[in-house]
């Protein structure tokens, strides 16, 4: 997965906030993919939201980086392991 590749959230899931915690919840497709719920951590809630924006990846890691006082190798992992997980559970897809 290249740095430069920019995705989105896919038009079938919904995010809410409920106190402190971002819900994934897939609203359309199959019945059995509706009775899956995602939680988002505060990482995961950043990334999604930069996600909704369609940013490239290598801007959301430096957006990253300065909101939450990492390093560039660890968040890099982080992000590309999530980014990966969205795509594995068909919550986002490829733009560029």
């Amino acid at each position: 997965m290249a740095k430069e590749n920019i995705y989105r959230k896919k038009d079938e899931i919904v995010a809410r906030k409920i106190a402190d915690e971002t819900i994934l919840v897939p609203i359309r497709g199959k019945l059995a993919d509706m009775q899956r719920i995602f939680s988002l951590n505060p990482v995961a809630d950043f990334i999604w939201t930069q996600l909704e924006k369609e940013t490239p990846v290598e801007k959301i890691l430096s957006l990253m980086i300065d909101e939450f006082d990492v390093e560039e190798k660890k968040a890099e992992e982080d992000l590309l392991e999530l980014i990966d997980d969205f795509l594995t559970e068909n919550l986002i897809e490829k733009v560029a």
